[in-house]
């Protein structure tokens, strides 16, 4: 072996200007959405425990935060309805003046052209069962009279102004019920974001918090199974058949293979969400000096873009954003 190496993959490592020009992946505030809570009801936000830094919004502090993630230049908001008073059917989700519907026209009127405007279509925060579709008399999720509210709650948020629906409930046939609702009443410009592989994961728990959430029991009958990989690529192929516009994979840092394997062969966008449990871990560890903060949120989310994500869900969106423009990396 010769003293003197003549491969010598370091020289591209060797100062930050060569670094920059040689990497792989590059993080873009356009390829950020950021997820927002609104509640019903409070007149001040209110800060999430397990969740910190993030808030549920009230409707003034909704606006001046809208009006922030424009001026950051991420691509889009995520928005989900808190409300003050639920049902078995999840009432509040298909009422015009509901917490999610009214906040979605606020975001619309705040936003303009800036950033695109996003809504959960989910039955779990409006239900005082907690489950994301409606029950049958033996307390099983009744997938088809699911359905219908999902159509309702389509044609609700596009009246309100979204311009993507975000399909979340991971309920059989939800997009193509969803898409013929829209087309039907003449909104056939709303795109669907299709929560293709969700996993029935640990990680969701702060969020439960976040939407103040009712839910008893666990959602494993349809939600995925944490081990299934090539399951992720069945549903996603699903949704691309019926009409998806684009599809997702979440959580995103547990399913990295699950991503990738639905990035290489999607004609569709692929977006993943760094859920509210990847946060908070991070954010745990970084409080307790553990690891160096900054530098673990920019490996996180460029580890989710390098496997595959188009668009990156993050409650660091904004913050990522103004690194970006610093021309910080991992």
């Amino acid at each position: 072996m010769p003293d003197n190496p003549t491969v010598r993959p370091r020289r591209l490592r060797a100062t930050p200007a060569l670094r920059r020009q040689v990497a792989e992946t590059r993080l873009h505030s356009a390829d950020l959405v950021l997820p927002m809570f609104v509640r019903e009801g409070r007149s001040e936000p209110t800060p999430i425990s397990s969740m910190p830094g993030v808030v549920q919004h009230s409707t003034d502090s909704f606006r001046r935060a809208v009006s922030e993630a424009c001026e950051s230049g991420i691509g889009g908001i995520m928005l989900f309805g808190v409300p003050e008073t639920r049902d078995a059917v999840g009432s509040g989700a298909t009422d015009p003046n509901g917490i999610l519907n009214a906040a979605t026209r606020i975001a619309v009127e705040e936003a303009g052209d800036a950033l695109t405007v996003q809504t959960d279509l989910c039955l779990d925060e409006f239900t005082d069962h907690g489950h994301c579709g409606v029950l049958d008399r033996h307390g099983r999720v009744d997938n088809d009279a699911t359905l219908k509210r999902y159509r309702d709650m389509a044609v609700a948020q596009a009246d309100a102004g979204s311009q993507i629906l975000g399909l979340s409930g991971m309920m059989d046939g939800q997009v193509a019920a969803t898409r013929d609702a829209l087309d039907q009443t003449g909104h056939p410009e709303v795109a669907l974001l299709a929560y293709s592989a969700k996993y029935a994961s640990a990680l969701y728990g702060p969020f439960r918090e976040a939407v103040d959430s009712q839910l008893t029991g666990d959602r494993r009958t349809y939600q995925m199974d944490p081990g299934n990989r090539r399951e992720g690529m069945r549903e996603a192929s699903l949704d691309i058949a019926e009409g998806a516009d684009i599809v997702m994979v979440k959580p995103a840092l547990s399913y990295l293979d699950v991503l990738a394997d639905i990035a290489a062969v999607s004609p569709l966008p692929v977006w993943a969400y760094q859920v509210s449990g990847e946060y908070a871990m991070i954010e745990a560890a970084a409080a307790r000096g553990w690891i160096d903060r900054n530098r673990a949120i920019l490996e996180s989310v460029t580890s989710i873009t390098r496997a595959g994500a188009d668009t990156v869900l993050t409650y660091w969106a904004v913050e990522l954003a103004a690194w970006i423009r610093e021309g910080k990396t991992a």
